[in-house]
């Protein structure tokens, strides 16, 4: 009898064994997790002490148990190789936040968002925000925060020259150069990013300001308009009569956030938490607001920045419908107001769902204002399957001009690529 209740206790050890693992009650989900690097207290904020003395990880994990999250901060400099190479190495992570999100859907990277996001949570996201990641009738990524772009200008400044804040791109040269000769050179006039960081920022703010774009009405791609190319032209002309920053190229929005808050840049197009990242610099400045300026009869256009966040297909996870959930559960603990208020609000973004709306504008009245100019803004086509190549492009090209290639040849080119 001994013999036959050992043998059996020795069956039934063998088929738990047998059992895979991620079928186990107790198994542990791991979740990858890429963050880009907003500011200074990004990492803080999710790794470090950012949140009363613990992180957004350690909140998470204990809130939800059987869920770990290999989460990493990378900065927007390197986040396009790093994923790359993750791809490449059949490593892509779970999640990931960043701008684009066009080639990996059309690759067959990425899981609809129909697959992890609660339906609670997709219905509190703004429509207009989400309408921005759709492929054929497929949301493929939700938005993770926006920021919408201004003037902003140096009030003692100009009120010390004497000169008005410029509306048109002949008051732009006329004030720059007030500025020039009563300061000496010692103040650059304005501010000007063509780096890999914010180049194709660059792009927008003077082809809208100019009745271009990146698209044409119907759009379709239209990067060498003649609006286009007399636009680039122009900010180039800025560069070479000395009323910008020295190094376009290479001096990123950060390096001219330093120059402003030291009072050493008149004025610059900047998202609206320029205001936070002066006062984390100890910068004391009497700033305000206006919009950008264009060119004489054009329209002015805020531009809308909006990044997002994505789930990437894994084929080789042992339970599918297990990820998903904690997928899920990640993003409702991420936009959480009690989480997410404090993440916007830091960096001083604009949220991208209703729940946190109030919240943020009783925390600080000023959102309210951002949020109207929010909803009159452009948006980058980053739905377009071509947007990375057409984001690449435009700094390549911009870049080249600065070293003296000829814009409607660089933009010709960069056309031809996309219409082949």
């Amino acid at each position: 009898m001994k013999k036959k209740i050992f043998a059996l206790f020795l069956i039934v050890a063998l088929m738990v064994c047998m059992v895979p693992a991620a079928f186990a009650a107790d198994d542990e989900i791991t979740l990858d997790v890429i963050i880009c690097q907003y500011g200074p207290n990004t990492n803080d904020w999710f790794l470090g002490k950012g949140m009363d003395g613990s992180n957004f990880v350690e909140k998470f994990e204990a809130a939800n148990p059987g869920i770990k999250l290999n989460l990493d901060v990378v900065s927007w400099n390197d986040v396009y190789t790093e994923v790359d190479t993750r791809i490449a190495n059949n490593n892509a992570p779970d999640i990931l936040n960043i701008d684009v999100f066009a080639n990996y859907a059309n690759e067959g990277l990425l899981m609809p968002v129909k697959d992890y996001c609660p339906d609670d949570l997709f219905e509190d996201f703004f429509p207009s925000f989400i309408e921005q990641s759709v492929i054929d009738d497929t949301v493929w990524a939700v938005p993770d925060l926006a920021s919408a772009r201004a003037l902003f200008y140096n009030v003692d400044i100009l009120k010390e020259v004497g000169v008005e804040v410029p509306t048109t791109w002949a008051e732009l040269q006329d004030v720059s150069q007030a500025i020039i000769d009563f300061y000496d050179g010692e103040i650059y006039p304005w501010g000007i990013d063509m780096t890999t960081d914010e180049g194709q920022a660059a792009f927008a703010y003077y082809t809208w300001g100019n009745g271009g774009g990146f698209v044409d009405e119907k759009g379709e791609w239209a990067v060498n308009s003649p609006e286009n190319v007399e636009a680039i032209e122009y900010a180039i002309s800025l560069i070479e009569d000395g009323y910008t920053n020295p190094n376009p190229a290479t001096q990123t929005r950060y390096d001219l956030q330093d120059m402003f808050a030291a009072g050493k840049l008149a004025m610059l197009i900047a998202p609206n938490q320029l205001p936070t990242y002066v006062a984390d610099k100890g910068g004391e400045i009497n700033m305000a607001t206006a919009g950008l300026p264009a060119n004489e009869g054009k329209t002015s256009s805020s531009v809308g920045v909006m990044d997002r966040v994505m789930a990437f297909k894994d084929e080789a996870a042992p339970d599918q419908e297990a990820r998903n959930e904690a997928i899920g559960k990640f993003l409702k603990f991420f936009y959480d107001p009690e989480n997410y208020v404090g993440w916007v609000s830091m960096e001083g973004f604009l949220p991208a769902v209703n729940s946190a709306v109030e919240a943020l504008v009783k925390a600080d009245p000023s959102f309210e204002a951002w949020l109207d100019v929010l909803g009159g803004c452009q948006f980058y086509p980053a739905a377009k399957a071509e947007w990375d190549q057409v984001k690449q492009g435009v700094i390549a090209a911009e870049q080249n001009a600065l070293t003296g290639a000829d814009v409607q040849a660089e933009l010709d080119a960069l056309q031809a690529e996309l219409t082949k």
